[in-house]
């Protein structure tokens, strides 16, 4: 008796998994002295009081969103063998981890799902790939090789 794909993914159960994205400090940091630079060199240029109460204000709705996009991003391996990424109200997508080919370590800077510079790059379908940033990254490589050991996995600490 032949099984088809969703058949063998549903008799095979696996533990599900939350990662939290790790911390991206290095672009809090960043922001943090750019915004407070800007508001000092308004009061410094003396600058009326409703133009940086304004900019203070516009600088404070940026940093918050940026503070929960980082710290609730997460990746979930769930017990049918997807891979759940959840990027604030952003981004809330779901891959077949038997379809991710490798995962290698990255610099890449481009806009993801990921907020640390410490970022891993999981390739999947043809030449799709997604930039994600989980604190363990050891680990969560090995969860999803234990769901598709085919997975070519370059990762190296």
């Amino acid at each position: 008796m032949d099984l088809t794909k969703n058949q063998k993914v549903q008799q095979k159960k696996f533990k599900m998994s939350v990662y939290k994205s790790k911390t991206g400090y290095k672009i809090i940091t960043f922001l943090t002295l750019f915004f407070s630079g800007n508001i000092e060199f308004l009061i410094f240029q003396k600058e009326p009081i409703e133009a940086i109460l304004s900019v203070s204000v516009i600088f404070a709705l940026v940093y918050g969103l940026f503070l929960y996009v980082n710290f609730s991003t997460k990746y979930e391996i769930t017990d049918n063998g997807m891979l759940k990424i959840k990027c604030g109200f952003f981004y809330n997508k779901k891959f077949d981890i038997e379809k991710i080919k490798k995962i290698v370590k990255t610099s890449n800077l481009i806009s993801s799902p990921a907020p640390s510079l410490d970022r891993i790059e999981l390739t999947y379908g043809k030449f799709e790939t997604i930039i994600i940033s989980p604190k363990n990254k050891i680990e969560f490589a090995n969860q999803l090789m234990k769901i598709n050991p085919k997975i070519e996995n370059k990762i190296v600490e």
